[in-house]
């Protein structure tokens, strides 16, 4: 099944205030980054493990931060190191 182009508004869920965290970009209302997000998904954790282990958060906001992360991929590309051989 491929991608059908219907992604929730992160925006919505999604914030950078200079004010919290640094401006960090964190899921809004609270001060947990999205690259916590991220990472704790990379990890392997489900996004109901993600709530139970910061309950300012709901399911919502870990979508949001795949769906802003999806974002940044599209508006760009980070170099990968080719493996040598």
């Amino acid at each position: 099944m491929g991608y059908i182009g219907v992604v929730m508004d992160w925006r919505a869920r999604i914030s950078s205030d200079p004010a919290v965290c640094g401006g960090q970009v964190c899921v809004k209302g609270t001060r947990v980054m999205v690259w916590i997000v991220l990472g704790c998904l990379a990890e392997g954790l489900t996004a109901e493990q993600i709530v139970a282990e910061y309950p300012t958060l709901r399911v919502e906001d870990v979508q949001a931060a795949l769906g802003y992360a999806a974002e940044l991929t599209r508006e760009g590309v980070v170099p990968l190191d080719r493996p040598r051989r």
